[in-house]
């Protein structure tokens, strides 16, 4: 792995979380928070849940292990949302845009959220996240599907096709 690698996995993922924000943007209110079960039950908690985890796995690989996650209840609507990813999202890719490959071999220390210690390579990390995301999309795919509205691909192979590149 290197950071060419690690880029373009994050410029798939910026692109995939877009594409879901634009599939759930039509919702209302009400399918947007309607309980549904799963990991995280709704829209807008699963929604909230990748954004969460972006914003705290940027804090760790800054060396901060912050003690919880983002709460979905201060993200009580679409563009609530909508407003702090953008932070989360320019910091992120400043971060990426900076990698080097000896710093993706480089082990990351953190504290999980239960308290307990770990320390893996960044880049192991990294690959992670987009990992976290490309399976919480799907579940987003899966309640779109259940509230009768149209779901989307985000499929690493879909943005190759979409972006007209491979690299």
């Amino acid at each position: 792995m290197n950071k060419d690698d690690i880029q373009l996995l994050y410029r798939y993922n910026r692109w995939a979380n877009a594409t879901i924000l634009k599939a759930v943007a039509p919702l209302s209110a009400e399918d947007f928070s309607r309980k549904l079960g799963g990991s995280f039950p709704s829209v807008r908690e699963t929604v909230v849940h990748i954004m969460g985890a972006e914003w705290i796995w940027l804090r760790r690989w800054k060396a901060v292990s912050p003690p919880a996650l983002l709460s979905a209840a201060e993200f009580p609507d679409l563009n609530s949302i909508k407003r702090k990813w953008p932070e989360i999202e320019t910091e992120q890719m400043d971060f990426v845009a900076g990698i080097t490959d000896t710093a993706l071999h480089q082990p990351l220390k953190y504290v999980n959220l239960k308290g307990q210690p770990f320390e893996y390579p960044l880049g192991c990390v990294m690959q992670h996240l987009v990992n976290h995301g490309s399976y919480h999309r799907g579940q987003v795919t899966n309640f779109l599907r259940q509230l009768g509205a149209q779901p989307v691909a985000t499929d690493l192979l879909v943005y190759f096709d979409v972006e007209g590149k491979i690299a």
